[in-house]
């Protein structure tokens, strides 16, 4: 990687910069390698380390490249495609369903754009499932799923049961409902504190969030929250058949 002159580039310097980079990880790195730290490749560049970050940012939201807790900045590998709802009417938990259920816990107290997603009331119990999505031995996706508690009113003994056996408390119940079609949405977000753990990511990282409406009896009956690695997967959608999306 040799020093390229950037003072006459036309576009943004760092959008530039970004090209080059883009070359060099071509041409000049195998998948999985460690790239130089900021300090060498700023020289390298003749930039400003603010310059390279952004660089840097662009190609980790490209999938080119991915942040590793206490590694570094490595070549990423090729985007896994990952299947997103491929079938309108089919529950979460269903037979064929890739997640698997990590626990469920009991809230009175939900994000505000979930609980007017679900048109819940102040106050009111809520079913919260955290499940995990894994793909050839590598954590993709976290999910929570709300369930409000009058949707599955048969699930008050599923808190005595094990952390993973309460959420599949919670899913059987939901699949026992008639299922009249979902809603979906797909946002580009920042991990959370949280999923950046789960994930193997750093907080900040880019994620793709799918916020999924499920209803039943004409009404919503349940709202998954799903939040996947932008950096290693490339969302694949079937013929669902979806109703319109949900408004922002």
């Amino acid at each position: 990687m040799g020093t390229t002159q950037l003072e006459t580039a036309p576009e943004p310097k760092y959008w530039h910069l970004k090209t080059v980079l883009s070359e060099a990880l071509d041409s000049e790195f195998a998948v999985g390698e460690i790239l130089p730290n900021e300090r060498e490749l700023a020289a390298r560049f003749g930039v400003a380390r603010a310059t390279l970050r952004q660089a840097l940012e662009q190609l980790e939201l490209e999938g080119r490249l991915q942040r590793r807790r206490g590694v570094g900045t490595t070549v990423a590998p090729p985007r896994v495609g990952v299947a997103v709802a491929p079938a309108r009417h089919t529950w979460p938990g269903a037979p064929g369903d890739d997640w698997q259920p990590v626990d469920a816990t009991t809230s009175d107290t939900v994000p505000a754009p979930v609980a007017r997603l679900l048109e819940t009331a102040p106050g009111e119990q809520v079913h919260i499932v955290r499940r995990s999505r894994v793909t050839h031995g590598q954590p993709v996706a976290a999910e929570l799923l709300y369930v409000p508690a009058a949707t599955v009113p048969d699930c008050t003994a599923a808190a005595a049961l094990s952390a993973p056996g309460s959420a599949r408390a919670v899913l059987r119940a939901l699949q026992e409902r008639e299922l009249d079609g979902q809603d979906r949405t797909v946002e580009l977000g920042s991990a959370r504190a949280e999923d950046a753990k789960e994930l193997d990511r750093l907080p900040g990282a880019p994620v793709l969030v799918v916020t999924t409406r499920y209803v039943s009896a004409g009404r919503p009956a349940a709202v998954a929250v799903s939040t996947y690695r932008a950096d290693t997967c490339r969302l694949t959608f079937g013929d669902t058949d979806a109703m319109p999306l949900l408004a922002g």
